[in-house]
């Protein structure tokens, strides 16, 4: 992967602003160092962020470096995505997948 695919890095204190804050849904992957299937969607959702930017924002979450974000949303397990629209969190997943199954979500998400 190089560093033009290399989504951004959201941390504790910029998560309100960069989140919260979004004028367009965010999908906020909470991944750490050691979690190998967050490596395995690494390259699938720097794709998704590429194909449905302005649509929609991709970012991650180092869930060992910010544990009071985490803490708040409840991630008890990594790879865990949650899609924010307007502030609020709106889908969750859990764990690594395909990107056909990942796309099919977002589309059902992100058209209610």
């Amino acid at each position: 992967m190089t560093a033009t695919t290399t989504l951004p890095e959201i941390t504790d204190a910029d998560f309100a602003s960069e989140v919260l804050g979004s004028d367009v849904p965010v999908l906020v992957e909470f991944w750490a160092q050691w979690c190998g299937p967050c490596h395995q969607v690494a390259p699938v959702l720097a794709a998704i962020a590429a194909e449905r930017a302005g649509a929609l924002r991709v970012v991650k979450v180092n869930s060992d470096e910010n544990p009071v974000t985490s803490a708040h949303y409840r991630v008890m397990g990594l790879p865990t995505m949650i899609v924010f629209r307007d502030g609020e969190p709106v889908h969750e997943l859990r764990g690594a997948r395909p990107k056909a199954a990942l796309d099919r979500e977002l589309d059902h998400v992100l058209a209610g």
